[in-house]
């Protein structure tokens, strides 16, 4: 019995449950769950046939990279780690910096696949809150009051103290945009950020990421990915270069996109009394708390009944939370918010008000310009 416990507290992690699920449940005909924008055309690229190659020059980074991420950031190109998207930028970082046995403190909620790779690392991982009630601050009796660049100041002192390093995720720091402050890495040299341009800006397909670090570790983390990347998509590479030229443009479409969708999103919950949330000013996702019923029960009813997704929150530790993601099309938003709503009345068994759709002051139509493949415009109901 003893050494079947033994085995089983030994026994590392090899999967992560949320990524299983949503690889399985993001492709609802109503999709609220992603959390990224909506793909961006590659013919806005305006990319020509001449400006790709299969192969090149992809060793310890692609030079031409290299310099347009280094420049983004306003780091020296000797700090830029290029990487295959935000989730693997972050198991680099860890993977070079952890050894098993090694204490990790993680927030809660977080990203799923934080969790599972620190713990598929070996690491012991311990959490700290970040609570509803208070908009999702840092704890002060556990970490600080608030996220914010002196906040982080402080937890670099700390960390400098101990010897630890402090990992910042940002890929949705440029969800900002003209408001986003300069990468945590300028902090110090206890710093590593991770960031991709998945999320912000609809280019998840590149699987452009990368990390910054001091030199030194940069060239630790360039040698460890020769364990698992080792030579990188070079077509890709060449991509991102370009995106990254046009990045003011893409933001711009991206802002629009976002500042439409989140008050569409605002104006849902302000007629909602079955929900607690708090209004969405920035980001792509929202994480309201359903007051009564079961989270997991809305999740089947709106995919089996009404074709929408959303995430359930018991992938962040919050079983009665669930995400929405705002990124895809405005006119598929406010359906799919319609359908949201019908799903939350059909769970509480009060009938629907035409009043409580969404979308009402918008002039919208599903699919927004064109007809998508194997899906019927949904019929609009009858004013009686």
């Amino acid at each position: 019995m003893a050494r079947a416990q033994m085995i089983q507290q030994t026994e590392r992690v090899m999967s992560s449950a949320y990524m299983q699920w949503a690889k399985t449940h993001l492709q609802a005909r109503f999709n609220l769950a992603s959390s990224g924008l909506e793909p961006y055309p590659l013919a806005k690229l305006r990319v020509e046939i001449d400006n790709l190659e299969l192969t090149g020059p992809s060793f310890y980074g692609y030079e031409p990279l290299q310099k347009a991420l280094a420049k983004k950031c306003g780091v020296l190109p000797d700090c830029v780690v290029a990487a295959t998207g935000t989730s693997m930028a972050n198991h680099l970082a860890m993977a070079a910096t952890l050894k098993p046995g090694d204490e990790v403190l993680i927030e809660q909620p977080t990203y799923e696949l934080l969790v599972s790779t620190a713990q598929y690392l070996g690491a012991e991982v311990k959490r700290f809150t970040r609570s509803f009630e208070d908009g999702f601050r840092l704890d002060p009796n556990e970490v600080a009051r608030l996220v914010g660049k002196e906040t982080l100041k402080q937890l670099g002192e700390t960390a400098r103290e101990v010897g630890a390093r402090v990992l910042v995720d940002e890929v949705y720091l440029d969800a900002l945009f003209d408001d986003a402050p300069s990468t945590a890495f300028h902090l110090g040299e206890e710093f590593i950020t991770t960031n991709s341009l998945t999320k912000v800006y609809g280019l998840s397909g590149l699987r452009c990421g990368w990390i910054l670090a001091e030199p030194a570790l940069a060239k630790k983390l360039w040698y460890l990915n020769d364990l698992f990347g080792v030579i990188p998509a070079h077509a890709a590479e060449r991509l991102s270069c370009i995106a990254l030229e046009h990045l003011d443009e893409i933001a711009a479409h991206a802002r629009h996109l976002l500042e439409t969708n989140r008050r569409l999103l605002n104006a849902f919950f302000n007629a909602r009394d079955d929900l607690d949330w708090m209004p969405l000013e920035f980001g792509t996702v929202a994480f309201p708390r359903l007051k009564n019923g079961s989270v997991d029960a809305l999740c089947a009813l709106l995919l089996e009944k009404y074709e929408t997704s959303i995430v359930p929150g018991k992938f962040f530790d919050m079983p009665q939370h669930f995400r929405i993601g705002i990124g895809g099309e405005t006119a598929m938003l406010a359906e799919a918010l319609a359908r949201l709503g019908k799903a939350l009345f059909d769970i509480s068994a009060r009938p629907y008000p035409r009043s409580a759709r969404p979308g009402n002051s918008f002039s919208l139509r599903w699919p927004a310009k064109r007809e998508r493949r194997g899906q019927k415009r949904p019929q609009r109901e009858r004013s009686k």
